[in-house]
Protein backbone atom coordinates (compact mmCIF):
# COMPACT_ATOMS: atom_id res chain seq x y z
CA UNK A 1 0.00 0.00 0.00
CA UNK A 2 2.55 2.47 0.96
CA UNK A 3 4.24 1.91 -2.43
CA UNK A 4 0.73 2.19 -4.35
CA UNK A 5 1.31 5.88 -2.65
CA UNK A 6 4.04 6.89 -3.19
CA UNK A 7 3.72 6.03 -6.55
CA UNK A 8 0.20 7.57 -6.60
CA UNK A 9 2.37 11.39 -5.36
CA UNK A 10 5.03 10.78 -8.24
CA UNK A 11 2.47 10.78 -10.41
CA UNK A 12 0.56 13.73 -8.79
CA UNK A 13 3.88 15.60 -9.24
CA UNK A 14 4.71 14.80 -13.19
CA UNK A 15 1.29 15.16 -14.39
CA UNK A 16 0.86 17.97 -11.57
CA UNK A 17 3.99 19.83 -12.83
CA UNK A 18 3.01 19.22 -16.88
CA UNK A 19 -0.08 20.95 -16.19
CA UNK A 20 1.64 23.86 -14.14
CA UNK A 21 4.30 24.69 -16.55
CA UNK A 22 1.13 24.87 -18.85
CA UNK A 23 -0.28 27.17 -17.49
CA UNK A 24 2.96 29.14 -16.40
CA UNK A 25 3.33 29.43 -20.67
CA UNK A 26 -0.74 30.50 -20.83
CA UNK A 27 0.30 33.16 -18.38
CA UNK A 28 3.48 34.45 -20.72
CA UNK A 29 1.56 34.25 -23.90
CA UNK A 30 -1.21 36.56 -21.93
CA UNK A 31 2.05 39.23 -21.05
CA UNK A 32 2.63 39.25 -24.77
CA UNK A 33 6.25 39.78 -23.64
CA UNK A 34 7.66 36.78 -25.57
CA UNK A 35 7.56 33.08 -24.43
CA UNK A 36 9.64 30.75 -22.65
CA UNK A 37 12.67 29.18 -25.38
CA UNK A 38 11.04 25.41 -24.95
CA UNK A 39 7.53 27.08 -26.17
CA UNK A 40 8.56 29.24 -28.63
CA UNK A 41 8.57 27.10 -31.48
CA UNK A 42 5.05 25.76 -31.12
CA UNK A 43 3.97 29.35 -30.20
CA UNK A 44 5.59 30.74 -33.69
CA UNK A 45 3.63 28.06 -35.50
CA UNK A 46 0.31 29.58 -33.89
CA UNK A 47 1.03 33.15 -34.47
CA UNK A 48 1.77 32.27 -38.11
CA UNK A 49 -0.69 29.66 -38.69
CA UNK A 50 -3.68 29.98 -36.40
CA UNK A 51 -3.57 26.83 -35.08
CA UNK A 52 -4.47 26.58 -31.64
CA UNK A 53 -1.23 26.41 -29.32
CA UNK A 54 -2.64 22.95 -27.71
CA UNK A 55 -2.15 21.69 -31.06
CA UNK A 56 0.54 22.83 -32.51
CA UNK A 57 2.40 21.95 -28.84
CA UNK A 58 0.91 17.76 -29.61
CA UNK A 59 2.67 17.99 -33.03
CA UNK A 60 5.71 19.79 -32.25
CA UNK A 61 5.45 17.37 -29.26
CA UNK A 62 5.23 13.94 -31.39
CA UNK A 63 7.78 15.29 -34.33
CA UNK A 64 10.57 15.46 -31.19
CA UNK A 65 9.61 12.27 -30.29
CA UNK A 66 9.92 10.10 -33.25
CA UNK A 67 12.74 12.24 -33.87
CA UNK A 68 14.73 9.55 -30.95
CA UNK A 69 14.06 6.43 -33.39
CA UNK A 70 16.77 7.52 -36.21
CA UNK A 71 19.15 9.07 -33.23
CA UNK A 72 19.24 6.11 -31.11
CA UNK A 73 18.37 3.63 -33.92
CA UNK A 74 19.24 0.54 -32.20
CA UNK A 75 19.11 1.94 -28.83
CA UNK A 76 16.12 2.95 -28.76
CA UNK A 77 13.24 1.77 -26.37
CA UNK A 78 10.14 0.70 -26.73
CA UNK A 79 9.19 2.25 -23.17
CA UNK A 80 10.00 5.96 -25.37
CA UNK A 81 6.76 5.52 -27.24
CA UNK A 82 5.03 6.42 -24.43
CA UNK A 83 6.04 10.16 -25.11
CA UNK A 84 4.11 10.36 -27.77
CA UNK A 85 0.77 9.82 -25.52
CA UNK A 86 2.42 11.93 -22.90
CA UNK A 87 2.67 14.85 -26.01
CA UNK A 88 -1.23 14.67 -26.16
CA UNK A 89 -1.90 15.10 -22.76
CA UNK A 90 0.82 17.98 -22.40
CA UNK A 91 -1.11 19.61 -25.36
CA UNK A 92 -4.35 18.99 -23.99
CA UNK A 93 -3.41 20.89 -20.37
CA UNK A 94 -1.99 23.77 -22.69
CA UNK A 95 -5.12 24.02 -24.61
CA UNK A 96 -7.31 24.12 -21.15
CA UNK A 97 -4.89 26.81 -19.84
CA UNK A 98 -4.95 28.72 -22.50
CA UNK A 99 -8.54 29.04 -22.17
CA UNK A 100 -8.39 29.41 -18.93
CA UNK A 101 -5.77 32.57 -19.15
CA UNK A 102 -8.12 33.93 -21.51
CA UNK A 103 -10.81 35.17 -18.92
CA UNK A 104 -7.50 37.18 -17.64
CA UNK A 105 -8.27 41.11 -19.25
CA UNK A 106 -5.32 41.91 -21.14
CA UNK A 107 -2.72 43.87 -19.61
CA UNK A 108 -2.99 47.77 -20.07
CA UNK A 109 0.40 48.83 -19.13
CA UNK A 110 3.79 47.21 -19.85
CA UNK A 111 4.27 47.01 -15.91
CA UNK A 112 1.09 44.55 -15.69
CA UNK A 113 3.10 42.72 -18.78
CA UNK A 114 6.08 42.70 -17.29
CA UNK A 115 4.62 41.86 -14.18
CA UNK A 116 2.76 39.05 -15.68
CA UNK A 117 5.67 37.30 -17.41
CA UNK A 118 7.88 37.10 -14.34
CA UNK A 119 4.82 35.18 -12.99
CA UNK A 120 4.85 33.35 -15.81
CA UNK A 121 8.28 32.30 -14.77
CA UNK A 122 8.04 31.11 -11.34
CA UNK A 123 5.24 29.17 -12.46
CA UNK A 124 6.66 27.22 -15.23
CA UNK A 125 9.92 26.80 -12.74
CA UNK A 126 7.42 24.87 -10.32
CA UNK A 127 5.96 23.21 -12.69
CA UNK A 128 9.50 21.81 -14.10
CA UNK A 129 10.69 21.04 -10.77
CA UNK A 130 7.45 18.73 -9.91
CA UNK A 131 7.90 17.11 -13.09
CA UNK A 132 11.43 16.76 -13.96
CA UNK A 133 11.25 15.01 -10.13
CA UNK A 134 8.78 12.50 -10.25
CA UNK A 135 11.56 11.15 -12.60
CA UNK A 136 8.97 9.53 -14.97
CA UNK A 137 8.86 9.84 -18.71
CA UNK A 138 10.23 12.58 -19.95
CA UNK A 139 8.64 15.12 -22.04
CA UNK A 140 9.90 14.61 -26.36
CA UNK A 141 11.62 18.00 -25.97
CA UNK A 142 13.74 16.62 -23.48
CA UNK A 143 14.25 12.93 -24.46
CA UNK A 144 15.12 13.61 -27.94
CA UNK A 145 18.17 15.93 -26.16
CA UNK A 146 18.49 12.65 -23.38
CA UNK A 147 18.84 10.53 -26.55
CA UNK A 148 21.82 12.58 -28.22
CA UNK A 149 23.14 12.41 -25.07
CA UNK A 150 23.43 8.73 -25.45
CA UNK A 151 25.03 9.12 -29.07
CA UNK A 152 27.59 11.32 -28.32
CA UNK A 153 29.94 12.95 -25.53
CA UNK A 154 27.78 16.10 -25.32
CA UNK A 155 25.64 16.87 -21.62
CA UNK A 156 22.47 17.19 -21.17
CA UNK A 157 23.45 21.10 -19.71
CA UNK A 158 24.94 21.77 -23.18
CA UNK A 159 22.72 20.42 -25.82
CA UNK A 160 19.85 21.80 -23.20
CA UNK A 161 21.45 25.27 -23.78
CA UNK A 162 22.09 24.84 -27.34
CA UNK A 163 18.70 23.54 -27.80
CA UNK A 164 16.84 26.34 -25.96
CA UNK A 165 19.24 29.23 -28.41
CA UNK A 166 18.49 26.88 -31.61
CA UNK A 167 14.02 27.37 -30.79
CA UNK A 168 14.74 30.88 -30.27
CA UNK A 169 16.77 31.30 -33.48
CA UNK A 170 13.72 29.57 -35.56
CA UNK A 171 10.69 31.25 -33.97
CA UNK A 172 12.94 34.57 -34.18
CA UNK A 173 13.97 34.11 -38.06
CA UNK A 174 10.59 32.84 -39.01
CA UNK A 175 8.51 35.54 -37.44
CA UNK A 176 11.06 38.40 -38.69
CA UNK A 177 10.71 36.80 -42.33
CA UNK A 178 6.60 36.07 -42.30
CA UNK A 179 5.21 38.42 -39.64
CA UNK A 180 7.69 41.38 -39.97
CA UNK A 181 7.49 40.99 -36.66
CA UNK A 182 9.43 39.35 -33.45
CA UNK A 183 6.43 37.52 -32.51
CA UNK A 184 7.14 34.74 -29.85
CA UNK A 185 10.06 35.75 -28.96
CA UNK A 186 10.67 39.26 -26.15
CA UNK A 187 12.35 40.23 -23.30
CA UNK A 188 9.52 37.69 -21.46
CA UNK A 189 11.72 35.12 -23.63
CA UNK A 190 14.74 36.21 -22.42
CA UNK A 191 13.58 36.50 -18.43
CA UNK A 192 12.55 32.91 -18.62
CA UNK A 193 15.43 31.82 -20.28
CA UNK A 194 17.54 33.45 -17.33
CA UNK A 195 15.26 32.89 -14.53
CA UNK A 196 13.62 29.24 -14.97
CA UNK A 197 16.97 27.82 -14.21
CA UNK A 198 17.76 29.53 -11.38
CA UNK A 199 14.25 29.00 -9.54
CA UNK A 200 14.57 25.45 -9.95
CA UNK A 201 17.74 25.35 -8.56
CA UNK A 202 16.22 27.33 -5.76
CA UNK A 203 13.46 24.87 -4.86
CA UNK A 204 15.57 22.10 -5.86
CA UNK A 205 18.04 22.96 -3.14
CA UNK A 206 14.73 23.54 -0.50
CA UNK A 207 12.20 20.71 -1.68
CA UNK A 208 14.18 18.05 -3.32
CA UNK A 209 14.84 16.11 -0.36
CA UNK A 210 11.15 16.43 1.45
CA UNK A 211 9.61 15.69 -2.00
CA UNK A 212 11.95 12.71 -2.15
CA UNK A 213 11.05 10.62 0.56
CA UNK A 214 7.62 11.51 -0.19
CA UNK A 215 7.83 10.00 -3.71
CA UNK A 216 10.06 6.76 -2.21
CA UNK A 217 12.50 8.04 -4.06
Amino acid sequence: MKTKGKMSIRLLCYFGGMLIMTLGVAVSVKSVLGVSPISSVPYTITVVSGMELGLTTTIFSIVAALLEIPILRKKYKAINLFQIPVSIVFGLFMTFCVKLVQQIPDPSSFVIKLILALISTVIVAIGVFLYVSSELIPLPTEGVLIAITQVTSLRFATLKVIGDVTMVIISLGTCLIVLHAFGSIGIGTIISAILVGNVVKILTKYFKSALNKAMGL
